[in-house]
């Protein structure tokens, strides 16, 4: 039973609530009469889907040879990398490095020379 309220008037609200209390009452008048309990209207929780043992197992097991395949070849692999060697720096010599501070000293000089003039 599915029904939207928001389009039904407090007054009707209120009018379906008194029925659904007379139902109620009714029932348990009819129990009474007939000596047996009220039926209660619950809903039977669903039940949950699950997996049997055997299925877990196998599926344990699959994992289990999964890691053990990926075990062997990450061993397989490390064995045979190369050991990784530092990459070479390249060096500058001291005349180049001389050369290059002379060209920013003269650099240097004009624009301090343009700032003065």
């Amino acid at each position: 039973m599915s029904t939207q309220l928001s389009p039904l008037t407090t007054a009707q609200l209120r009018r379906a609530a008194d029925i659904k209390e007379q139902i109620e009452s009714l029932n348990h008048e009819l129990a009474s009469i007939l000596d047996v309990e009220a039926p209660v209207a619950v809903k039977e929780p669903k039940k949950k889907r699950g997996m049997s043992a055997s299925g877990r197992a196998s599926v344990a097991a699959a994992q289990k040879a999964r890691w053990a395949k990926h075990k062997v070849s990450a061993a397989a692999t490390k064995s045979a990398k190369p050991a990784i060697k530092p990459a070479k720096k390249n060096k500058m010599s001291a005349e180049g490095r001389a050369r290059i501070a002379a060209a920013q000293k003269a650099r240097w000089a004009k624009i301090k020379g343009a700032k003065q003039a």
